[in-house]
């Protein structure tokens, strides 16, 4: 007799243990209830008052850790290390960031329909891909679009080549350093080395006003949610146990009669996807987006932050691109100079003694105590 499969939202809940959904539940109470209410109902000189320099750096770790459990569900539980994974979360921001150049209107410098840059390099019409620039919606489509369709086609190529490993992370790489050589370049028409800037409007709300620093936070945190519980459904149904099959045992797999190549390539989209939507929260919190964010070594450090937490635990991640940029802005501001020292050492010292990250560190510890 044949099964019947549970229904999905039935097979969701499933995934997902008690504690975990209550976790879910305290950390968007906070962020979406407690944290917006501190920042617009308390006075500024209330010792409850929350700055708005303390909700946009929330914002950036939020984004930061979407990009984490996207890089967790390529590397730790499909074993595809990517070093190039900073391109589809800048090529958001530029999708997002052109629908925000376009709202400035004539408020910028030159007070022309043009954005600036154009006007400065003179420019006399938008170019033919900046067309539906201005709607919201357009610009939405674009951030899931364009990285979808750019992370297809070159993992198509790559896994139907069998193309793994160190190899495949270094033609990641060269992937987005050379997409960062092309956005630097004048003509391209993306702002040059200077991107994307200036920000006045999100749907005629400005977009340094208390209100939209929270709303933004907001649903930074809500990405989040949505991404950990997709991610949990995904590594716990039967397409995880495939894909991890993948990952210890590919001939194996492939000997049994399943095609690994489709399996690596949507999650290796939907981690593309998953990193624009990151890019396209990111780009309005910081008030700029520019050809930097897609520098190898922005990539590497995302890797990092997985390696710090932990791989294949979906929240191990999360500590760790909290941790790592955390860290970063202390030590950018009070050692500048030896930033990259701490971080490879950090990097150095989770690998030799620390193979599991954080997470594990803790599940090791808690087995001790009950032992």
């Amino acid at each position: 007799m044949r099964s019947v499969r549970p229904p999905f939202l039935l097979r969701l809940l499933q995934a997902t243990t008690r504690q975990g959904w209550l976790a879910l539940g305290v950390f968007l109470a906070i962020a979406v209830v407690l944290l917006p209410t501190l920042h617009l109902l308390v006075p500024e000189g209330s010792p409850f008052h929350v700055s708005s320099y303390v909700i946009t750096l929330g914002g950036k770790l939020l984004c930061y850790a979407i990009v984490a459990v996207a890089m967790d569900l390529i590397w730790g539980y499909a074993g595809i290390l990517s070093l190039g994974h900073g391109l589809f979360f800048a090529l958001g921001g530029y999708a997002f960031g052109m629908y925000l150049m376009r709202q400035i209107g004539r408020d910028g410098s030159y007070q022309s329909d043009l954005p600036d840059f154009m006007v400065f390099l003179d420019w006399k019409q938008l170019p033919w891909y900046w067309q539906g620039s201005d709607s919201l919606l357009w610009a939405l489509v674009l951030v899931l679009v364009v990285p979808a369709l750019i992370a297809f086609i070159f993992g198509f190529f790559a896994f139907r080549s069998r193309i793994k490993g160190v190899y495949f992370s270094i033609i990641t790489q060269a992937l987005t350093y050379a997409a960062m050589l092309f956005f630097f370049r004048n003509e391209t028409g993306f702002g040059g080395n200077n991107g994307f800037t200036d920000f006045k409007r999100i749907l005629g709300y400005s977009i340094t006003s208390p209100e939209m620093r929270v709303t933004l936070f907001a649903l930074s945190a809500l990405a989040l949610a949505l991404t950990l519980v997709l991610g949990r459904y995904l590594v716990s149904s039967r397409f995880g146990r495939v894909l991890a099959a993948v990952r210890d045992a590919e001939s194996r797999v492939m000997f049994i009669g399943y095609n690994p190549l489709w399996y690596k390539l949507f999650v290796w989209t939907l981690s593309a996807m998953l990193c624009a939507v990151a890019g396209a929260l990111y780009v309005p919190q910081v008030g700029i987006i520019n050809p930097g964010e897609m520098s190898p070594a922005n990539s590497i450090e995302i890797a990092i932050w997985v390696a710090v937490g932990g791989r294949a635990t979906l929240i191990g991640p999360v500590i760790g691109a909290a941790i790592v940029n955390l860290s970063k802005s202390f030590f950018t501001m009070a050692f500048p100079e030896y930033w990259l020292f701490f971080l490879g050492l950090l990097f150095v010292l989770v690998t030799l003694y620390l193979p599991n990250g954080v997470v594990g560190l803790v599940r090791k510890l808690k087995q001790g105590a009950r032992s």
